[in-house]
């Protein structure tokens, strides 16, 4: 598929459809209950269909305002699209099954399915940390704001990514040295700065846009986005402060 227009709007219908599986199975979650928290429920189908559809939809716009071919836009946004569906099905999976969906190895499958979903996810830091680098290699476009916004969402997606990378090596560690119901909680500490921090790329931009459509002058507009990340920056350090003062 190489009509950028047609890629788009794949990732975006992608997108609106893992929202929607994270809707329903929050449906689901209604009328099964059980518990909202572990390693076995039905808030990992839920927070992470709404996670990757929102994180989906938005990596397609923001990388519109980057200076990167349309060929390898399109390519790497594909890729992206593909492992965001991976990542929430195997998820998703695991919750019918009703067994934990990472750090898994209690069979074959099993543990199919956790190596899966971990190798996802090294595509995906991988994907989004060349996003990353374009942004700062070359100014993004758009209207006032819009280049600091971009920039300050990867940055700090960025971290968002490696505190996912910490929760993952911390519970393989802990799998493999045979502490498996330590694994499952070790990861607490480091979620508030991972969800803090993932959709700062699409917050930033998302106000630098509504911001280019008020009366303001772009001087103005720029010192609200970049009080915003100031903001941003400020939630993010108070999230690894408190990871650093969880953690065991």
């Amino acid at each position: 598929m190489k009509n950028p227009r047609a890629v788009d709007r794949l990732c975006h219908a992608t997108g609106l459809l893992l929202v929607l599986s994270g809707l329903v199975h929050l449906g689901v979650f209604a009328v099964d209950g059980g518990p909202w928290d572990g390693p076995v429920s039905w808030r990992k189908p839920v927070t992470f269909g709404l996670s990757f559809g929102v994180t989906l939809i938005a990596i397609t716009w923001v990388t519109s305002y980057l200076r990167v071919g349309p060929r390898l836009r399109s390519a790497l946004l594909l890729v992206f699209a593909a492992d965001c569906v991976v990542e929430v099905g195997g998820i998703t999976l695991q919750a019918w099954r009703r067994v934990p969906s990472h750090l898994n190895t209690a069979t074959p499958f099993d543990t199919a399915v956790s190596m899966t979903l971990a190798v996802g996810g090294g595509v995906l830091v991988a994907l989004l940390t060349v996003f990353a680098v374009v942004s700062f290699r070359h100014r993004p476009t758009g209207p006032a704001g819009m280049p600091l916004a971009v920039r300050s969402g990867f940055a700090i997606l960025l971290v968002a990514l490696a505190s996912g990378a910490a929760m993952i090596a911390r519970g393989v560690v802990l799998t493999r040295t045979g502490h498996q119901e330590a694994a499952y909680h070790s990861t607490a500490p480091l979620k508030p700065l991972h969800g803090v921090n993932l959709h700062a790329v699409l917050v930033l931009p998302a106000l630098a846009w509504l911001l280019s459509r008020s009366p303001w002058n772009e001087r103005t507009r720029g010192r609200i986005v970049a009080a915003a990340v100031g903001c941003y920056t400020a939630a993010v350090a108070g999230a690894g402060a408190w990871a650093v003062l969880t953690y065991r």
